[in-house]
């Protein structure tokens, strides 16, 4: 016996796959910067301010927050660290998962899901709780 209406529960964390690449990205960027045409007194500087840059986005990615999502499936409120998510969206693209909210204050809130956080079995239950929400929400028909 299935309980359709047990809400998808998971965590997000920073991804191991998106700080991986960024941390290449930002060691490899100067080394592209040193190996252009650029002359040599502009090259090294703009290097130096990739490689900062590059390394601050890493730090930036890895301390974000753990968040815990609760999306039920229906009509029920989906929440976000216990905090209401309004206006739900999630697109795929491909294995990954983009998550776009609104919280209580009204700014837009984004979380991305990668492979290495969100396996096939959750992505597939988050995949069905929203389409319960969307199912459950109706919107007006054309005749009325």
């Amino acid at each position: 016996m299935s309980n359709a209406s047990a809400p998808c529960r998971f965590d997000w964390l920073p991804s191991r796959w998106l700080t991986a690449a960024l941390l290449a990205l930002a060691l490899l960027a100067p080394f592209s910067l040193l190996a252009s045409d650029l002359p040599p007194i502009v090259a090294w500087p703009l290097a130096l301010l990739a490689g900062a840059w590059g390394i601050r986005e890493v730090r930036r990615h890895v301390l974000q927050p753990p968040r815990a999502l609760v999306i039920p499936g229906g009509l029920g409120e989906a929440r976000c660290d216990e905090m209401p998510m309004a206006s739900l969206r999630v697109r795929w693209r491909g294995p990954l998962g983009f998550l776009c909210w609104r919280d209580p204050d009204g700014r837009t809130r984004r979380l991305v899901f990668w492979p290495d956080m969100l396996p096939a079995a959750a992505r597939r239950e988050l995949k069905l709780a929203m389409q319960q929400r969307e199912t459950a929400g109706g919107g007006a028909s054309m005749a009325g």
